[in-house]
């Protein structure tokens, strides 16, 4: 009994070996893989560099919508006939009052001419009250003579026109388009909390789908002081945007988008603040070479949200530069003047380890 004892002992005691052999083997690896990473780690914040980027900001309202030609007027007979003569053609520039077609009109001059026999008879043997209804009757001939021409009520453009002689017109019949494109605008929604930021004369920049030489130039009219419902249940107000002189190939109701600048754009070169270091409390960057090596300019700079860094000055958009810091923010500062504050900017104010929140992206 005793042996048997023993040799338990001694078989619990080897598996006890074992067990704390097994636990230190895997401290030790995990705390040897920790240091590694660390060192690879350390080593390469040194080497770790950051682009410098171009972006600009823009501050504006976008819209969208449908272009208008300043006037339209719908070209048709105020009566029926046939067509006598069409004087224009589709594409024709016309002056207000111009004559653009004219139906056959031998009815109403015979009865303009008859008339005016008989007032001229009254003249001589008829009384004022005679000769006064005639002339009454007489206006009206001419207003029905008048009614067989079709003019222009304005300087434009004729933009369409189906309709040749010979042709059989009933009253009210649309044979064309005349348009003013003096200028051309449109209405577009804004919605409510982009209001305040309108006013007009504000630049527009508008893209047109079918024109393809870039962006058309105009501005904001007016919005009234009042808001609109939509059928969305979203309250808008209606602006008027306006363009003068609009490019020939710009045709009314194009479909467009555009943007109301409220403010120029801003342009940032932006950079991560680790790349910034500071010495003397002056900034400074590391400009990596195509060769590797490294060349130290003084920069000027501000705080851009709460990662990165406007560079006003001292370095350009693509250049390379070395980080200063590691990523948890700490930045590489050089000796300062006793009684001075640690790695503060001569110009902004700024210190290592700053808050860049002052300015939004």
């Amino acid at each position: 009994m005793a042996i048997r004892s023993n040799r338990n002992k001694s078989k619990k005691s080897k598996i006890l070996k074992i067990v704390i052999i097994s636990v230190a083997v895997v401290v030790l690896g995990t705390v040897g893989v920790f240091v590694a990473r660390n060192a690879v780690s350390g080593g390469k914040t040194e080497d770790k560099t950051y682009k410098v980027r171009q972006e600009t900001y823009e501050n504006v309202i976008e819209i969208s919508g449908n272009i208008a030609a300043a006037s339209s007027q719908t070209l048709q007979a105020a009566g029926s006939g046939t067509v006598q003569a069409v004087y224009v053609k589709e594409g024709d520039r016309v002056k207000k009052g111009q004559l653009i077609l004219e139906l056959d009109a031998t009815e109403q001059q015979y009865n303009l001419a008859s008339l005016d026999y008989d007032i001229a008879q009254k003249k001589i043997s008829g009384s004022k009250r005679e000769l006064e209804l005639l002339q009454t009757k007489r206006d009206m001939l001419v207003s029905k003579l008048d009614e067989r021409k079709v003019v222009a009520y304005f300087d434009g453009i004729v933009a369409k026109l189906s309709v040749a002689p010979g042709d059989y017109l009933n009253a009210k019949d649309t044979v064309g388009t005349l348009i003013d494109r003096t200028y051309m605008t449109a209405s577009v929604e804004i919605v409510e909390t982009d209001v305040a930021k309108l006013k007009p004369g504000q630049t527009v920049h508008f893209t047109f789908p079918a024109y393809t030489k870039g962006t058309v130039d105009g501005y904001v009219v007016s919005y009234p002081a009042v808001g609109t419902i939509t059928n969305r249940g979203a309250t808008v107000v209606n602006a008027e945007v306006r363009i003068d002189n609009p490019p020939e190939e710009i045709l009314p109701n194009y479909s467009f988008t555009g943007k109301i600048e409220i403010a120029a754009a801003v342009t940032v070169n932006i950079v991560e603040r680790q790349a910034i270091g500071y010495e003397n409390g002056s900034a400074f960057v590391e400009v990596v070479n195509s060769d590797g090596s490294t060349a130290r300019k003084n920069v000027s700079v501000e705080s851009y949200g709460t990662q990165y860094v406007n560079i006003l000055s001292g370095a350009r958009p693509g250049e390379t530069l070395k980080s200063q810091g590691s990523a948890s923010g700490s930045l590489r500062i050089g000796t300062t003047n006793s009684g001075g504050s640690s790695g503060r900017s001569s110009g902004g104010g700024m210190t290592a380890g700053f808050s860049m929140g002052g300015m939004g992206r």
